[in-house]
């Protein structure tokens, strides 16, 4: 199976790495040319452009920053949508708003193309290894003919039903693990403020009901003082707008995400789009004047779990 890869960005150039790393045919595309020069020198093979990578690939998997940069890939000038030929697949790994990949998947049908939604959740640094999660939406033949493909970008994957389903189950977590990052850096800044020590915070957290995985990695970052999670406030203010825009499109009012945005998006103003998430502890450390900083915490998280073959996530096990 011949692959194309677009986006070779913070978790797109891991993705692809995986795929690269063990063996499959890829061809790259990237605005960046230092990007896709280095993938070529670890024997990947550069797109002459969308079209033609979309005519040459089997598969095409776009993994973008936003709806708008996957939208102009697909459909612009030369996009992947004028070299598709029947039977080719677009897999979009993306966090996108569903109602724009169904509409993009429509046109992919028209062309006689398949489709399958498949975001990751689990962090850069799993990406890195291929011991992502990943959910995927589509059409269940479609799930299985990839299924070999997504077991090598990611260990654990959940086939989350009929296309949509898996960019609202993203756009959830991502929601969820913005509740956890802001909540844990008002834990710290107040354990901060009360005169205890961090490590001995930190692992406090770690060994309690109030742990999470947002906990025992970014909450690291941030002790650490590096604050870089190559997850940027930008990205973080789009997904939990996804998520917004599902909970009013069905009419369920919200308490915490309308705060959350509001968090953000000050967060945004003070210290930019391209801020890492983490540094949203900023904030508070500049209204205590306190520095939520202790010693012996790593500066970047990695993954130190084995790379493994994936298998199929299902309810109550593995397939």
């Amino acid at each position: 199976m011949k692959i194309g890869f677009v986006g070779l960005g913070n978790a797109g150039g891991k993705l692809a790495g995986s795929l690269v790393r063990n063996g499959h045919d890829v061809t790259v595309h990237d605005l960046d040319a230092e990007r896709v020069a280095a993938f070529v020198a670890r024997g990947a093979s550069a797109a002459a452009g969308l079209s033609a990578m979309a005519r040459d690939c089997d598969a095409v998997v776009t993994c973008l920053p936003s709806p708008a940069a996957s939208a102009a890939v697909m459909e612009g000038a030369g996009g992947i949508l004028d070299g598709l030929t029947p039977g080719t697949v677009w897999m979009e790994m993306s966090t996108t708003d569903a109602g724009e990949v169904k509409r993009l998947s429509d046109l992919v049908a028209a062309r006689g193309g398949e489709t399958l939604e498949c975001p990751v959740s689990g962090g850069c640094h799993r990406a890195a290894t291929g011991n992502i999660s990943i959910f995927a939406g589509g059409e269940r033949a479609t799930f299985e003919r990839m299924l070999p493909l997504l077991t090598t970008l990611g260990r654990r994957v959940l086939h989350t039903g009929p296309l949509g389903s898996a960019s609202v189950l993203k756009v959830m977590t991502n929601y969820l693990a913005t509740v956890n990052l802001v909540a844990c850096a008002e834990a710290l800044t107040v354990c901060k403020a009360a005169g205890m020590d961090l490590a001995t915070t930190y692992e406090a957290i770690r060994i309690s009901s109030g742990n999470s995985f947002v906990h025992e990695t970014e909450s690291q970052i941030i002790l650490s003082g590096s604050r870089n999670i190559d997850f940027t406030m930008g990205l973080v203010k789009k997904d939990i707008g996804l998520f917004q825009s599902i909970a009013d499109a069905h009419g369920v009012p919200l308490d915490v995400s309308p705060k959350l945005i509001e968090v953000i998006e000050d967060g945004i103003a003070r210290y930019g789009p391209d801020a890492n998430s983490p540094d949203i502890i900023r904030r508070l450390e500049e209204a205590t004047g306190l520095s939520v900083l202790a010693e012996g915490f790593p500066a970047e998280i990695v993954d130190n779990e084995p790379e493994e073959p994936g298998y199929e996530v299902v309810r109550g096990g593995r397939q």
